[in-house]
């Protein structure tokens, strides 16, 4: 069974000071926390807890300040007049289905946290990475996504859309600071980040496979399960984007984030199964039956990883096949820590 050898930890930046990591008791988020306390950073987290969990953060916890609270709440509150070396961004709506189910949420905190971060960044011309997504290409009508690429959405009565729009004004906000000269933000596109601590609950694809099939549940695949996704683990993400911050060239510019190659939905379904050897079975699910009306999904999604490669010489080490593992490990460690806490 392939093994997942852990990439050394980058080096500290001399005058990094204090690092803000909003969003950090997430999943993504307490993954790279953990990565810059290693490091040596002094780390502050703001997160709401409204999707992450404080209990990501334990191997950490004592090494960290941590704020639960909304983040705009802080940055006026305890956070005002605060000088940070760096800022990573990622409180954000995360999702399809709270997406789907609470579109006003999701559009109101990704548009206006991201401002409230750009102007307290521009106090201190503080280093920014702003987290944004694949959703952003929108439905090209093409296979591989480059940065540059123009972006197609659908009608705005489609709130799948919503997101995508969404994370696009970030991304715009983020590169008007950059050119003003006010924030040297950089823009990370994520395209299907998967690893320990995600959670099923807001449609997150593989956690919810993992778990059924550890339930000896049915896999339920949505529409034929031809559609593909790049699936790339958080561990080699968060290597990642320290290493982005800190590069100058970086600034002003946005990046694809992930692994570039694909997989259909159907035989990630078939891979989970064989490799937690599990007796589930598999099933497809209608769109219609799985999201309330306004859904529309897209049949392909793979990054083109030139601009990053050329930035930082990024590759996804890890293999899909451990990330499973790992995720299965992680499930089943909840599992006993509920089973515990309720006996």
């Amino acid at each position: 069974m392939p093994t997942r050898t852990p990439k050394p930890t980058p080096t500290r930046p001399a005058n990094a000071g204090r690092v803000l990591v909003s969003g950090g008791a997430g999943f993504i988020g307490s993954h790279l926390v953990e990565r810059l306390v290693d490091r040596g950073d002094r780390v502050c987290v703001v997160d709401d807890l409204s999707t992450g969990a404080e209990a990501n953060l334990a191997r950490v916890r004592d090494r960290i300040d941590f704020i639960g609270q909304d983040l705009a709440l802080a940055l006026s509150g305890d956070l005002a007049g605060e000088r940070f070396g760096q800022i990573y961004h990622l409180a954000a709506a995360v999702g399809v289905e709270l997406v789907m189910n609470e579109p006003v949420r999701a559009i109101e905190t990704n548009v206006d946290l991201t401002a409230q971060v750009l102007r307290f960044s521009a106090n201190t011309n503080t280093p920014t990475l702003i987290a944004s997504s694949s959703e952003v290409y929108g439905k090209p009508g093409k296979e591989l996504f480059s940065e540059e690429d123009d972006v197609l959405y659908g009608p705005t009565s489609v709130t799948r859309w919503s997101y995508a729009c969404s994370k696009a004004i970030d991304e715009y906000l983020a590169l008007a600071y950059a050119r003003e000269g006010r924030v040297p933000a950089v823009v990370c596109r994520f395209f299907n980040t998967i690893g320990p601590r995600q959670l099923g609950d807001y449609g997150m694809v593989v956690p919810r496979f993992v778990r059924a099939a550890l339930a000896g549940e049915p896999l339920r695949v949505y529409g034929d399960g031809s559609q593909s996704r790049c699936f790339c683990d958080v561990r080699d993400v968060t290597e990642l984007l320290p290493r982005l911050l800190g590069e100058p060239t970086a600034a002003g510019r946005v990046f694809n984030v992930g692994s570039d190659t694909p997989i259909t939905i159907m035989q990630l379904a078939e891979l989970v199964i064989d490799t937690l050897k599990s007796d589930s079975t598999i099933t497809t699910v209608a769109y219609s039956d799985a999201y309330p009306g306004g859904f529309e999904d897209l049949r392909h999604r793979r990054p083109d990883l030139t601009r990053v490669r050329d930035a930082v010489g990024f590759e996804s080490v890890t293999p899909l096949v451990q990330t499973i593992m790992d995720i299965a490990a992680s499930v089943r460690q909840g599992a006993s820590l509920e089973a515990e806490g309720g006996a």
